[in-house]
């Protein structure tokens, strides 16, 4: 059998996941160390030399869970909102698990698999005194939660982007965020028409809304025109229409948008609804259209199923 040779000291990195907002986010991993039924016993009388075995495992476990950025290179470094590990003794093994908790920006699934590794060591050098062929093993991954991943395949709205420009409708000037906000939602599962552009006009903007809404879009998206300039007239225009304010919405995306860009004060961005449709107004630029995405996606479409009238558990 022959092997190739790969060179540990390439390329690697850490993945930046400063761009995703935090999240609930829960992790469960498992595992077993076997034993001699003998070593078990001595376990359950509390008999072992070294002392309370699974009082120690749960200790060390759980600092494992937090120090497993200082472990694993490309791990990041997580505030843990709770670790919990259990154990199940049988006849001649002890299983192992462990539950992790955070609300960052991204997931603990190696602070659960790193607490259920140290757990068992702190088992096997417990009783290596008495047991000399302990073997520890089956650890793996049970389940995570949070993100992206947690928003399943539910229902997905029929959207529309639309574009407030003068330069970009008198085409001296390229569309960049109108393409990224369909690229996103469509990559989310949305069914997205073309990008429309209309100049900052009242009348062409009012129109071509009332155009999409009659084509049962259920979300429209608009970019541009909620500065502070002379032609920014979205807000003005179609904030009177809105039947609901979506404050939240609103509070969500100035909040993300201001972590990242001072400057994201001066926006005058909205959201609401008009009857049915859904109608978010963002700033014009690629980055105000990136952090929408991510602040909305996937979680604006549980909207959806609300306004269906099938409840907050839809």
């Amino acid at each position: 059998m022959e092997f190739t040779h790969l060179d540990a000291g390439g390329m690697i990195r850490m993945v930046d996941v400063s761009s995703k907002p935090p999240t609930r986010r829960e992790a469960a991993a498992s595992g077993w160390i076997t034993m001699n039924p003998e070593t078990i016993r001595l376990l359950a009388e509390a008999a072992i030399p070294k002392g309370n075995v699974l009082a120690a495992a749960k200790i060390a476990g759980i600092q494992a869970a937090k120090q497993a950025s200082s472990l694993i290179p490309m791990c990041h470094q997580l505030n843990l909102s709770w670790v919990d590990i259990s154990f199940k003794v049988g006849t001649e093994r002890i299983g192992i698990t462990a539950t992790v908790r955070t609300r960052e920006s991204t997931g603990v699934e190696m602070e659960a698999l790193t607490a259920v590794s140290v757990a068992a060591l702190t088992i096997y050098d417990m009783c290596k005194a008495v047991d000399k062929e302990m073997e520890i093993g089956g650890i793996r991954l049970e389940m995570k939660s949070g993100g992206k991943q947690h928003a399943g395949d539910g229902y997905r709205p029929k959207c529309s982007v639309l574009v407030m420009s003068d330069t970009i409708s008198s085409c001296k000037g390229t569309d960049r965020s109108g393409a990224l906000l369909k690229e996103g939602l469509e990559a989310a599962g949305c069914s997205v028409g073309e990008v429309t552009v209309v100049p900052d006009d009242p009348g062409r903007i009012s129109t071509t809304i009332d155009a999409l809404i009659g084509a049962d879009t259920e979300l429209i998206v608009t970019s541009g025109g909620t500065g502070l300039g002379p032609r920014d007239i979205t807000i003005e225009t179609l904030l009177p229409r809105f039947t609901r304010r979506l404050n939240g919405v609103e509070q969500a995306l100035f909040q993300w948008g201001q972590g990242k860009v001072r400057s994201a004060m001066l926006s005058r961005l909205a959201a609401g609804m008009i009857g049915d449709t859904m109608v978010i107004c963002l700033p014009g630029s690629s980055g105000a259209a990136t952090d929408a995405l991510e602040v909305l996606v996937p979680g604006i479409f549980h909207a959806f199923a609300m306004i269906r009238g099938e409840g907050h558990g839809a």
